[in-house]
């Protein structure tokens, strides 16, 4: 080794040619281009790919990339995006300008709440966002304006306390605050499926005899305030067996 130099610690990794890229270039069931370069000792964001650019879907997940350049906003067909199990510490403000993107990847990396830039904010079409295994300590303000989104992972993070907005994204129906230092007196927000009133009908054959019981009993009262009254449509439903969607989780837990 020449004097005055010194090694370098930071992994080289592993150089991407364009015509590898291409060859990783594979068509979905549905016809998409799916381009897959994980799992490549990548440590540099290839700049070969972005002649790939009408790509579909990108997934550049367990490499070693601690940054993601602006030219990322060049891949305007995205709807999928993979970047999870890299070194990342902060996102590009151009990944707000990627509108056609439904999935968001980003699990197990090393972001915190200012490594996520407000123009996520702008991904209205984005409908499952894993934010998972990162040192998040307070959830970004970005994803409320995220008014189409049904899947959020937010588990492993540093979150002492979950937004109460949370409850107003309409359509979310899976939220996975799990692994959190939430404190006892502060307790997170219901799952939003768990939150929706439904109606099950189901066998007695098929319930547990405690929960059976349970419905047996409210089948009681709901008889006894109907009684002496005439038959109707809604007199013979309330003669069903139907618990709700917390005996249903109970019945679960049960099996």
């Amino acid at each position: 080794m020449a004097k005055g130099k010194k090694k370098s610690s930071e992994p080289k990794g592993r150089k991407i040619t364009l015509k590898m890229a291409k060859n990783a270039v594979k068509l979905t069931i549905d016809g998409k281009r799916h381009l897959d370069l994980s799992n490549m000792e990548i440590a540099t964001f290839p700049k070969c790919i972005l002649k790939l650019c009408d790509v579909d879907e990108l997934d550049l997940s367990r490499n070693l990339l601690k940054k993601i350049p602006d030219s990322i906003d060049r891949f305007v067909n995205l709807r999928w995006l993979d970047l999870h199990s890299n070194h990342l510490e902060q996102l590009p403000e151009a990944l707000g300008r990627l509108q056609g993107l439904h999935s968001l990847n980003l699990c197990n990396n090393l972001l915190t709440t200012y490594g996520i830039p407000h123009e996520l904010g702008l991904l209205r079409g984005l409908r499952s966002l894993n934010l998972g295994m990162n040192r998040i300590e307070t959830l970004p303000s970005s994803i409320a304006a995220l008014k189409e989104l049904r899947q959020l992972g937010l588990f492993n993070n540093l979150l002492t306390c979950v937004p109460t907005w949370l409850h107003s994204l309409p359509n979310l129906q899976s939220l996975n605050i799990k692994c959190n230092p939430i404190p006892p007196d502060n307790p997170p927000p219901l799952d939003p499926i768990q939150r929706v009133e439904c109606l099950y009908l189901v066998r007695e054959g098929c319930l547990c005899g405690e929960c059976l019981q349970k419905c047996k009993e409210e089948r009681g009262r709901v008889d006894s305030r109907l009684s002496g009254g005439p038959i109707t449509g809604r007199t013979i439903l309330a003669r069903l067996i139907t618990p709700n969607s917390v005996a249903q989780q109970d019945q679960a837990v049960h099996r």
